[in-house]
């Protein structure tokens, strides 16, 4: 039997969210953007019934929403429109605050976003530290003459929770934009939008569609953001084309859900999370976590396995949806940038990790049935590895010096 555990590349739909949009595909089909009759006005009655609830769920104004394909392109939108939009306060982009700041964990559409603007602005990407988290101080110390920083509320491959609340006040103090990717975390733990400017969200991370998602754009203060696609302007002249209404509706009904589900889910992951800390990190030995365990959530746990290539595990376990990083990077066979930046000095312990992540629909049962398999699995492969066997009589293997012959 196949037991899914890769929540975090995405997640099946809810059956209420499906039974929402459809009716959306069929008899009520209008163009939500088409004013003059009733299809029209049903559609565009639909979209902000779930623009409020999507709202809600960050403690954001309807009209802040913006709805988009998703979070790369609502990534993409925040950072490339604000560095070439007015920027926040009334700094423009030809004045001196034309540095864009982020940290080497980020998703890749984060770092190759701002990589693409490398000839017009100053990028800077910080390091961090073991645990997966921003040194504070460093932060501060580069906040001279920033106009925006971009950080992601949890990481998608360890589930480290940034510092926002304090990272807002550091931004808010030097009068720095803050863009924050939550595609990780709307639906899964409490967000504030007030604490930040610009927030990205997925629906099918939290049991909504793929295709469809939203930018939080701040009024309060305003941010002001150059459109990156032209056309007809529909979302506040941000973002142009007609919304998919179904996609929509099923977003909003997924962030319904959510805000319902949200405690239960988390108590649900932690137990889960627990479990496998119990019976595997702390039984087998020569296991880590990846990442700071005090500021994580539980949803996502990712295992640092000495002496065992993370590839191999997963082809024994391919009866298991796991991964060993990023969905969007894993079609290369590279090794993971986030896991690489968090231990520069141990590269690779990228490809000796492997990701777990815990859903709506995992069952206690699936949970064991893992814990016997990683078990069974790890002990196999250590069997087979000479580096484990050296390791157990005691050889330091820092201290060899390899040949490469």
């Amino acid at each position: 039997m196949k037991r899914y555990f890769d929540y975090a590349a995405t997640t099946p739909c809810e059956k209420e969210v499906v039974q929402a949009m459809e009716p959306y595909w069929t008899e009520d089909f209008g163009n939500p953007h088409s004013r003059s009759h009733v299809w029209g006005w049903t559609a565009a009655e639909a979209i902000e019934s779930a623009r409020a609830e999507i709202a809600g769920l960050i403690e954001a104004n309807p009209d802040e929403i913006i709805f988009t394909s998703g979070a790369t392109e609502a990534n993409n939108l925040a950072i490339k429109g604000f560095a070439y939009g007015p920027n926040l306060y009334g700094f423009e982009t030809d004045s001196k605050r034309k540095k864009l700041i982020s940290i080497a964990t980020e998703h890749k559409c984060v770092l190759e976003s701002l990589a693409a603007l490398e000839k017009d602005f100053e990028i800077v990407i910080l390091p961090v530290q073991k645990n997966g988290l921003v040194d504070l101080d460093l932060l501060a110390a580069n906040l001279a003459d920033a106009g925006m920083v971009s950080i992601a509320y949890v990481n998608n491959e360890t589930g480290v929770i940034q510092k926002i609340s304090e990272i807002s006040k550091l931004c808010r103090s030097a009068g720095v934009c803050l863009h924050v990717d939550a595609a990780q975390a709307f639906g899964k733990i409490s967000i504030n939008a007030r604490e930040v400017d610009l927030l990205s969200i997925s629906g099918h991370k939290i049991y909504g569609p793929k295709g469809i998602g939203a930018l939080f754009v701040s009024k309060n203060p305003r941010v002001r953001l150059r459109a990156q696609m032209s056309g007809g302007g529909q979302e506040r002249g941000i973002r142009s084309g007609t919304l998919p209404t179904a996609l929509c509706v099923g977003l909003g009904m997924a962030a319904k859900i959510a805000g319902k589900k949200m405690s239960e889910d988390f108590q649900k992951a932690k137990k889960f999370h627990n479990l496998v800390l119990a019976e595997v990190v702390e039984k087998v030995p020569q296991i880590f976590v990846n990442g700071d365990l005090a500021s994580k959530i539980p949803h996502i746990l990712n295992l640092n396995i000495p002496f065992v290539e993370g590839e191999s595990l997963m082809m024994r376990m391919s009866d298991f949806g796991l991964a060993s990083g990023s969905a969007c990077t894993s079609k290369f066979l590279e090794s993971s940038h986030v896991i690489t930046a968090m231990n520069p000095d141990e590269r690779d312990l990228a490809n000796s990790s492997l990701r777990v992540c815990f859903g709506r629909f995992t069952t206690e049962e699936d949970v064991e049935f893992l814990i016997e398999n990683l078990v069974k699995h790890i002990a196999e492969l250590r069997h087979l590895s000479p580096l484990w066997d050296m390791y157990q009589k005691g050889i330091d293997l820092k201290s060899i010096k390899w040949s490469a012959h």
